[in-house]
């Protein structure tokens, strides 16, 4: 089979969640163009998204979904898998960013924070996993997780966000061991800092835009879709022996 073959996810279904905008709906529209059926989960309206992908001539359908409930993840979940007949792969999208001085920081704060961004990932990764298991197919799963999982930024304070996303980098190599004799890979990719309109730097404090441009070697931020090629090899068949890899596209930013 060619190098081309292998890069292709046609005939393949993929959920992702968070895809209603931002890294999730332009990773969405790049698997699609590469042949996967999109189921996308959210809690916001998705149906954008859709479009999109429905335009690249493939299938897909939204599902509202609090992903910090266990229980609204199971039943969706369920839901894809009766619509789409299968479940192949999952981009492990969902997220929140946080800004606060630690000694500040509420219990409630500290605790959306962990649970948007670290246990959502474990239930959904679980929910799917149990699905891959059944199938007897296994599957492929990629986590986000972020460069702040792996250094601490700075100007900013972001103590439970990098926690989570450091938790998200070793939750996804202990799951990639736990799951390999099911044949279901498990990896993340560890985003720099992404354009997207939750983090636009036209908005940004001119000292903070300054400071991550200066400390980019590739001096911009980058953009959504430019994560779509590493998301798109990771499910793919030409990673069948990549697993507990943890990518980072960040312009160079973790280099210096």
């Amino acid at each position: 089979m060619s190098l081309k073959d292998l890069m292709m996810l046609t005939g393949k279904t993929v959920a992702v969640t968070g895809g209603a905008m931002g890294i999730g709906q332009a990773v969405a529209a790049g698997l699609a163009g590469m042949g996967a059926d999109i189921a996308i989960i959210d809690i916001a309206d998705a149906s954008e998204t859709v479009k999109t992908v429905l335009a690249c001539g493939r299938k897909s359908k939204s599902y509202h979904c609090d992903v910090t409930e266990l229980s609204d993840v199971q039943t969706v979940f369920d839901e894809i898998l009766k619509d789409f007949g299968r479940l192949d792969c999952v981009f492990n999208n969902a997220g929140v960013f946080q800004r606060s001085p630690a000694e500040e920081m509420s219990r409630e704060e500290w605790r959306r924070v962990l649970s948007i961004d670290l246990d959502s990932v474990f239930y959904v990764a679980q929910t799917a996993a149990k699905i891959m298991i059944a199938s007897g197919s296994g599957g492929s799963i990629v986590n986000t997780a972020s460069m702040s999982g792996i250094i601490v930024n700075i100007p900013q304070y972001q103590t439970a966000y990098n926690t989570a996303k450091a938790g998200v980098i070793h939750l996804t190599k202990s799951l990639a061991v736990e799951w390999s004799k099911f044949n279901i890979r498990v990896n993340s990719i560890s985003p720099g800092y992404i354009h997207t309109d939750k983090v636009d730097p036209g908005k940004l404090p001119k000292e903070t835009r300054d400071i991550w441009y200066l400390m980019t070697p590739m001096s911009r931020m980058g953009r959504p879709e430019e994560l779509a090629g590493a998301v798109s090899y990771l499910m793919s068949d030409a990673a069948s022996f990549t697993t507990g890899a943890d990518i980072v596209v960040d312009g160079g930013f973790t280099c210096v």
